[in-house]
């Protein structure tokens, strides 16, 4: 069982908590990398020789999360920049 699947809500709380750190004047390109994988990086996880494959597939869920997080954090500081510009 993975971590969303024990907290549905876990990807929206660990981008709100790096939203947190973009209001408190953080980059967010800094703060996207903290989050993200590149895909690149991902793709060396996957080569067969390299890792299992059950912690592979763990990597492809942890892969996935960190996504998710990302595009979550993606839409937070969208709309705190479309928010901005409206006040």
């Amino acid at each position: 069982m993975h971590r969303e699947e024990l907290d549905p809500l876990a990807p929206q709380r660990e981008a709100a908590i790096f939203y947190g750190l973009f209001l408190r004047g953080h980059s967010a390109d800094a703060l996207r990398r903290d989050i993200d994988v590149p895909r690149p990086v991902f793709d060396r996880w996957l080569q067969p020789q390299r890792y299992e494959a059950h912690f592979r597939d763990s990597l492809r869920q942890m892969y996935s999360y960190r996504k998710k997080v990302l595009a979550i954090f993606d839409e937070l500081v969208l709309k705190e920049k479309h928010r901005a510009r409206v006040n």
